[in-house]
C-alpha cells in the first residue's frame, strides 16, 4: 500500500523531523474510514482524515515526558485506499492489512472509522499472542451480539472481539448496557472486568493495572468514552463521562505495566468548525506513542 509524504501524514513531520533512525520502533497509521452500521449520528468516514488534519497543529514536545517523544519511532502513514463494501468484508480487510503490519514488525495504530473495525484489527494479535487482553475505553459496552441486523455492527465490537476465545477485555467508563448485555457480562466475569464510568471518583489504578501486568494489550479507545461535554463530535455522545486526567494514568500505567502492541481510535464523527474535538483525537493518538514508545 502506498505512505503519504511525512509532511502530510500523521505529526506533519518534514525536514530533519521526517528522518527519523531506521533502528527506532516502526508505527504504521491506518486511516479506515469505516462508516456502515452507526445507528444515531453520522461521519465516521470522515475521522482518520481530521484526525491526520488535527496533528499537525500538536506540539511534538512533551511537557510532561519532557523531550520530543518522536524521536524514539519512526512514524508512516498510509495514504488512503478504498475500504471493502459491507461491514464484515472491510473487517476482513483490515484484518488482512494489520496482519502485514504485524508482519513488517511494526506497531499498528488505527484511525476509524465506526467501532466495527476492532473485530478485524484484532484478530492478527490474538493469532500470535495466547494471554492477549483488550484494554477498551468507551461509553457504550458493545457486548450486543450484533444490531440491528448487522452481526458486526458497532453496537457488537467487544462482542465479536471476544470470539476469540482466548481474549479478555477490561473496559473503562462504560456507562451505557443493555439487558441483554448485562446477561452476557454476568456470564463472562472471568473474561471481563468492566470499571463504570459511574465509579472514576474510586478507582484504583494499581488494581486496574492487575489485570494487565505482564501482558500483551490491544488498546482501542472508542472516543465517545470521553464525556459528552468534552467530545460531542461522535455518534452516539454519553453524559457522565471521561476527562482527559481520568484517562492518562491509566494509558501510561498499561504501557508501564504490559505491553501494549497495537491500538485504534474510532468514532471521531467531525463538526464543522468545532475543531477541537479533532484536535483531542490528534493528541490522544500522540499521547498513546508517546507512552508507548518514550517511558
Amino acid at each position: 500500500m502506498k505512505l503519504l509524504p511525512p509532511e502530510k501524514g500523521f505529526l506533519g513531520l518534514s525536514g530533519e523531523n521526517a528522518g527519523a533512525s531506521t533502528d527506532k520502533p516502526g508505527v504504521t497509521v491506518v486511516p479506515f474510514g469505516l462508516e456502515g452500521s452507526v445507528s444515531y449520528g453520522g461521519g465516521t468516514a470522515r475521522g482518520p482524515q481530521a484526525i491526520i488534519d488535527a496533528s499537525h497543529q500538536v506540539e511534538l514536545f512533551d511537557e510532561e515526558l519532557w523531550r520530543e517523544p518522536f524521536h524514539e519511532f519512526q512514524v508512516s502513514t498510509l495514504a488512503p485506499f478504498a475500504i471493502a463494501d459491507g461491514v464484515e468484508a472491510a473487517v476482513n480487510q483490515l484484518q488482512g492489512i494489520v496482519g502485514g503490519i504485524l508482519d513488517e514488525g511494526r506497531f499498528p495504530l488505527i484511525f476509524g472509522g465506526e467501532h466495527s473495525l476492532t473485530a478485524g484489527a484484532i484478530r492478527p494479535f490474538a493469532e500470535r499472542h495466547e494471554d492477549l487482553v483488550i484494554l477498551q475505553f468507551d461509553a457504550h459496552a458493545d457486548l450486543r451480539d450484533g444490531y440491528e441486523g448487522e452481526h458486526f455492527s458497532h453496537a457488537a465490537a467487544m462482542r465479536r472481539c471476544l470470539d476469540n476465545p482466548s481474549l479478555s477485555l477490561v473496559s473503562f467508563g462504560i456507562r451505557n448496557i443493555s439487558a441483554g448485555e448485562a446477561a452476557y457480562l454476568d456470564g463472562n466475569r472471568d473474561r471481563i472486568h468492566v470499571y463504570w464510568g459511574k465509579d472514576r471518583r474510586g478507582w484504583n489504578v494499581e488494581e486496574i493495572l492487575s489485570h494487565l501486568a505482564g501482558r500483551p494489550v490491544y488498546l482501542t479507545f472508542d472516543l465517545d468514552g470521553f464525556d459528552a461535554s468534552l467530545m460531542p463530535a461522535t455518534g452516539t455522545p454519553e453524559p457522565g463521562g471521561l476527562f482527559w486526567d481520568d484517562v492518562m494514568p491509566v494509558i501510561r500505567g498499561a504501557c508501564e505495566a504490559a505491553t501494549v502492541v497495537g491500538a485504534d481510535i474510532c468514532e471521531l464523527a467531525p463538526i464543522e468548525g468545532l475543531h477541537a474535538c479533532d484536535f483531542l483525537a490528534a493528541k490522544l493518538a500522540h499521547k498513546i506513542l508517546a507512552y508507548r514508545f518514550a517511558v
